[in-house]
């Protein structure tokens, strides 16, 4: 999946969240290594996973999930010739008890929940391991009869201590009178009295320490020493026969690293699914049925990180499979975007997610999303910038599988020309295949996806007396900007306010006034307009004229007979180019592949003569002799054309850009 949009769909933070639910380190790896998956079946079987383990919780049941407490640290130092201690041992115990009750637990859920029922049956007990180490290791020591060896010397040990420790007493009541106070301690391993310095002397022995004040200096006397090196001695001995048991144990446990790391993966395995179980109960969560159709439908979709939304229903796939939304500023119409999105990488991860019953999603090879302005300092992007180089990438992931989530399109540059871009977008990623969804205030797109196959409306609907956002989405309708409203709740001078609405009422009359004289000039009969048709795409050129792709039954037409012969256009024609919304002049005719050149605010561009209608012939617009240089040449153009036209100039010439023709 496309790293950039799953960054702006925060899906990093699902997985986090996800994780506070896990309580191993293999299980919180499996979740680090989470992604979107594009296979129905790997899919359906995780999403069901989840399910299955979602259900044993709400049942109450607990789950003994076996400890994976410092088995990282062991699994680590496998076979670097390391000798574990006596805490090592315990934790590889403990986890092999746990990984016993564990497979004895999802055995008897072997009914309940089948899937993950089967992964118990990989835990290996390893009982001669476990029980060399319950019999070697107790209460996080090395037991006495862990070896006779060991047994024997600390039996003599004992016996070594009572003797010290007798002496040691009877040392302490001759020199009680100069005894700083009547207790033994030791120092540096050696067992001392402390005797008051001016009275030290009086004691045979070696001084090894003092006390700070330098009141107090601490004695070994001479018959405890002869005594302390017997004790050290067996105390030698202690630690080999030790050494002996722990090398055993540690021979033992790197025999069966292979067998440890497949209960530790299995274990993992469990604590992963059931952390999604867990996530999925304290979101409300739910599976969802899942199909490679290309159909959606997501009832009541919440996102999983926004407390309290109202739920958001769409659908797409059946009759349409790209919605256009619209609707206010803060109408949550970014909201969707992100809802859809994050859903669907959810569920394709085999996570349950928020929606209610009936909602069905479909799976897709890609996501790719451009929420937000984008804008980079470094980069110099600003926002349109930053949107189209997002959009160019998309313009290369396009195709039929992949989901494109477009916030806002082309609404950081000219209004006129990012509607025109927005539509030729459009139609080229939905020739492409992909799905869309995007948000938008151009009415002009409205237009595009009432009148254009594969598109739809929706809009986020809008409280008109509170003036508040009621986020809630309605497909087949669209919606209004209420921008002159919010306005002036939000205390934008009245006389601005009534302008405003002046200006809008003008242009409304003026677009009525076009719509009214195109109903009393009916089309003529020769015009094959045909709405049900792929609509054409619209492509830049070298020459800065934006051309239109030929379809191929707009090349390889039958022979049209006398009653479906097609309309000749001829230039300075007002046309309606019914796939974008918009009138335009026509600045050249028709060519062999059926195409005409149509100007549209001084964006030239050629249209397929299907997707055309007359509007206002030139004869009705424009005198016999009028000079259409006028509408199509630049000032500077037309100079140079009647200066050419009296005589030859040396050196004189015109030069088209990528603003020309």
């Amino acid at each position: 999946m496309n790293s950039q949009s799953l960054r702006t769909l925060e899906y990093q933070q699902i997985k986090e969240d996800l994780a506070r639910y896990a309580v191993s380190y293999a299980g919180k790896e499996h979740i680090s290594n989470l992604h979107p998956m594009k296979y129905l079946t790997s899919i359906h079987r995780a999403m069901e996973e989840t399910a299955e383990a979602k259900e044993l919780l709400e049942k109450g049941s607990s789950i003994p999930l076996p400890s994976l407490d410092g088995i990282e640290w062991i699994m680590s130092l496998m076979g670097t010739g390391y000798l574990y201690n006596e805490q090592d041992f315990t934790a590889v115990g403990t986890f092999l008890k746990s990984c016993t009750q564990l497979r004895k637990y999802m055995a008897s859920k072997e009914h309940t929940a089948p899937r993950i029922g089967a992964y118990a049956s990989s835990l290996l007990e390893l009982s001669h391991v476990k029980d060399e180490i319950t019999r070697c290791i107790r209460f996080g020591s090395i037991d006495d009869g862990a070896s006779k060896g060991l047994e024997k010397v600390r039996k003599r040990l004992t016996v070594a201590k009572e003797r010290l420790y007798k002496k040691i007493e009877g040392v302490m009541s001759r020199h009680q009178s100069i005894l700083q106070e009547n207790i033994y301690s030791m120092r540096n391993g050696r067992y001392v009295i402390p005797v008051k310095r001016e009275y030290h002397k009086q004691v045979k022995g070696f001084v090894l320490d003092q006390s700070t004040s330098g009141q107090t200096v601490f004695v070994e006397p001479d018959e405890i020493a002869v005594l302390q090196g017997d004790l050290d001695l067996l105390l030698a001995d202690e630690a080999r026969e030790e050494a002996i048991i722990l090398g055993h144990l540690t021979d033992l446990v790197e025999r069966e690293g292979v067998s440890l790391r497949l209960n530790i993966e299995v274990t993992g395995t469990y604590d992963f699914i059931f952390a999604k179980a867990k996530y999925a109960r304290s979101l409300g969560a739910i599976a969802v049925a899942l199909n490679e159709r290309g159909f959606m439908r997501m009832n009541g979709g919440r996102h999983p990180m926004l407390q309290g939304m109202v739920p958001i229903s769409l659908e797409f796939g059946k009759g349409y499979k790209s919605l256009i939304v619209t609707g206010p500023n803060t109408g949550g119409k970014t909201v969707v975007l992100k809802t859809l999105g994050i859903l669907t990488l959810m569920a394709q991860s085999g996570m349950l997610i928020p929606v209610e019953e009936g909602s069905e999603f479909t799976i897709f090879s890609e996501v790719m999303s451009v929420i937000g302005d984008g804008q980079s300092l470094a980069q110099s992007l600003s926002t349109f910038s930053a949107q189209m180089k997002s959009i160019e990438e998309m313009l290369r992931g396009a195709g039929k599988g992949v989901l494109l989530l477009i916030d806002e399109l082309a609404a950081g540059t000219d209004p006129g020309e990012g509607i025109a871009l927005s539509t030729a977008l459009l139609e080229e990623l939905s020739r492409r295949g992909a799905n869309i969804i995007v948000t938008t205030h151009f009415n002009e797109l409205k237009a595009f996806a009432a009148a254009t196959p594969g598109f739809q409306n929706a809009r986020m609907e809008f409280d008109k007396d509170t003036l508040q956002p009621l986020y809630r989405l309605t497909i087949g309708e669209a919606g209004e900007s209420y921008a002159l409203q919010i306005a002036e709740k939000l205390g934008i001078d009245l006389s601005v306010i009534e302008r405003s609405r002046q200006i809008v009422k003008e242009q409304r009359e003026g677009q009525r006034d076009r719509e009214a004289y195109l109903q009393r000039r009916p089309l003529t009969e020769h015009t094959t307009y045909n709405e049900a048709e792929k609509e054409p795409l619209l492509q830049p050129t070298d020459t800065g004229i934006v051309d239109v792709e030929v379809q191929a039954e707009d090349v390889d037409e039958k022979e049209p007979d006398e009653k479906a012969l097609p309309h000749s256009f001829k230039v300075g024609d007002a046309v309606y180019v019914s796939s974008m919304g918009r009138t335009g002049i026509v600045f050249e005719r028709k060519n062999s592949l059926g195409m005409v050149g149509v100007m549209i605010q001084k964006q030239k561009m050629f249209v397929n003569h299907k997707r055309l209608k007359p509007y206002i012939s030139k004869d009705e617009l424009y005198p016999d002799d009028y000079d259409f240089d006028i509408i199509f040449e630049s000032k500077e153009n037309r100079k140079k054309k009647k200066l050419m036209q009296r005589k030859y100039v040396e050196g004189l010439s015109i030069v088209y850009d990528g603003d020309d023709s």
